[in-house]
């Protein structure tokens, strides 16, 4: 007989959020169920519902989850560029992964099918709380190339593979276009 350990009302949640993020990114959003994430964590349906209220409340607490995570580790990049210990190549790295292999992309494609929209809301604000941190010269630079940076790397994660082949062109090709344009923003915005 095994005993399980009954979990405070935090670490149910994290360790469901988790199991979400690891089925989001192994087996695609579809996979994100409330009876799939049960299984994952050995708890029951009821208790997910409990904490989420639904699938559509546990997908939008996950692309919260993956937006806060995905902004403070793009933040301590911008940070580490500013400080010169980092590149621009490592923002545009950390953007794209974090639309295709971690999921990102395939979650927002996900909840605009499904017209899930409000889901996206916690990326949206996550961006937008990060892009306030950190443009320091209120001059809406890094807005645009935000804007800019977030599209590329959510088509590259759509699509990106398929069409760098149709057009003979090499796959890292739209990550090089996005490093150019944070280049060429940093340097109008005198951080170069």
């Amino acid at each position: 007989m095994s005993i399980r350990r009954r979990l405070t009302q935090e670490e149910s949640r994290a360790a469901a959020l988790e199991a979400a993020r690891v089925l989001l990114i192994e087996h695609g959003p579809q996979a994100v169920t409330l009876k799939a994430v049960a299984e994952r964590i050995g708890r029951t349906h009821a208790n997910l519902l409990h904490h989420f209220g639904s699938a559509s409340g546990l997908q939008q607490a996950l692309a919260g989850h993956l937006a806060k995570a995905i902004c403070a580790t793009i933040a301590e990049a911008v940070i580490a560029f500013r400080a010169g210990t980092g590149s621009p190549r490592q923002i545009v790295d950390l953007t794209f992964d974090a639309f295709g292999k971690g999921g990102g992309g395939a979650l927002a494609s996900w909840m605009l099918v499904t017209s899930n929209d409000d889901a996206l809301d916690p990326i949206v604000e996550a961006i937008h709380d990060l892009v306030d941190e950190m443009d320091d010269s209120g001059s809406g630079a890094m807005r645009d190339v935000t804007l800019t940076l977030v599209l590329l790397a959510l088509g590259d994660a759509q699509m990106g593979r398929a069409l760098a082949r149709s057009l003979d062109l090499p796959r890292g090709n739209a990550r090089e276009t996005a490093e150019r344009l944070l280049l060429d923003a940093a340097q109008k915005a005198g951080l170069l």
